[in-house]
Parts: structure tokens; sequence; C-alpha cells
């Protein structure tokens, strides 16, 4: 499903007099033109579920030295991204995004902290490119260990094609106003002097949700609804109008 949005404006920049309060600018290539020239910025987006999960998962341990806490981390770490890799996450598609051990602290007034253990933290993020097991892929996390998931937040494992549905439908936009302007003006759109592109954007949509801390293999997995997500492009056209 693709929804498209258009926001324009324009400037006409002809060889008559201008307009008290009308500011006329001209280059070499627009001086060389016999007709009126006519700028238009448009908008265009696109609207596509997505196709790619990115889940941020690990365990915190705790232990009486820092060695026992990052042990026991490690042990149930190693469990973690083997479960992962069960449930369909290739390998290439799990980094490590932190790795952590520090002290845990307890504070005594008039006196220094005291140290009262060890807190370790191992972090991966992991890459579903099966949208449909990202339920399972956090189930069977949390089942083999896993108390520190971050979210997850859906994305295009290929942008630019969203990028591009929406760059034609800019240009589409463009084109359709330059002809109500030059309808309105008893003119015709002759050609297309210049095109840029503004920017794109198609940002990754963020969905919260914590670990559930009593999960077991019998528990459903969790339910996870992708959406959609915009995909926006804007582009400056300039038309020659006779």
């Amino acid at each position: 499903m693709r929804l498209i949005k258009a926001a324009a404006a324009f400037a006409i920049m002809a060889t008559v007099a201008v307009p008290q309060g009308a500011v006329a600018q001209t280059t070499p290539a627009e001086s060389a033109q016999h007709g009126t020239l006519l700028s238009v910025s448009a908008e265009g987006t696109s609207e596509a579920r997505p196709d790619l999960a990115t889940l941020n998962v690990g365990v915190t341990t705790e232990g009486q030295t820092a060695q026992a806490a990052l042990q026991e981390n490690s042990r149930r770490m190693a469990a973690l991204t083997q479960a992962l890799r069960r449930a369909g996450v290739a390998e290439r598609d799990i980094q490590t995004s932190n790795v952590s051990v520090y002290p845990q602290q307890q504070y005594r007034e008039g006196e220094p902290p005291l140290i009262t253990g060890y807190q370790a933290n191992n972090t991966v993020t992991a890459k579903v490119r099966n949208i449909e097991n990202t339920g399972r892929v956090i189930d069977a996390a949390v089942a083999a260990g896993g108390n520190n998931i971050n979210g997850v937040s859906f994305s295009h494992a290929n942008p630019e094609a969203q990028l591009d549905i929406a760059r034609r439908d800019a240009i589409a936009e463009a084109r359709r106003r330059a002809e109500l302007y030059a309808s309105a003006l008893n003119m015709r759109v002759v050609r297309v002097v210049a095109v840029s592109e503004g920017g794109g954007y198609s940002p990754p949509m963020p969905f919260a949700m914590s670990a559930r801390m009593d999960a077991s293999p019998a528990a459903p997995p969790p339910p996870i609804a992708p959406g959609e997500i915009e995909t926006r492009v804007s582009v400056n056209v300039t038309f020659e109008l006779r």
C-alpha cells in the first residue's frame, strides 16, 4: 500500500516586469531560455510493511567476584546465541553490541562504598529476516536464559526500493502541479530544466518491549505487530513553460 502526500511551492520567472515584492533570480543557463520558468517543490511518500526486524537481546548475571559473574554470563550467553541460530537467525546476523562487568556497591554515610558483588552484561543485536518469526525468536532467546531485551525495531532490508517509489510519486506530483499552473496561465509545459532531490527518509520503526522473566517453552510467543513504515522524499523541479 502506498500513500502519497505532497507539498508544493512555485515561482515564475519570465522576461516581463517583476511585480513589487517579488524576487526573481536567473542563472546563465536560465537566461538562455525564451519561456517562463516554473519551480515546483513536491513531496512523495511510500508506506509499506517492513521485512526486517532487529532485536537487542542479552544476559545479565551477578556473582561475588567479577570472574564468577562473567563466567556465568558467558555460559548463558552461549546458550542464547545457539537458541537464536536454532530459531532461524543466521550467524552473520548476530553481532555483539555490548560486554560489561562492573561492581555493585552499597553506599554508607561517612564511609567508602562497600562492594557487595559484581554484575556482568552481554548483549547482541540479531537481525530476523523472516519477520513472521520475530515472536518465536524472542521466545527462544528468553527460554534460553536471555533476561535483557531492549525492544525490537522494524525496517526494510532494501530501503532504496521504497525510496525509489517515493521518488517516482514526488516527480509525478511535481509534474501534475506544473501542468495545473501552466493551464491556469494559458501556457503549456515544454520541458524539464532542472531536478534536485531534497532528501529521503526511511526510519526504522521501534517497538518497545521487555523480557518475560517467567517465560517457558510451553508459553506462546509474544505477539508482534510490524505495521507499516513511511518513506519520504522531496524534490525540486524547474519546468519551462511557453
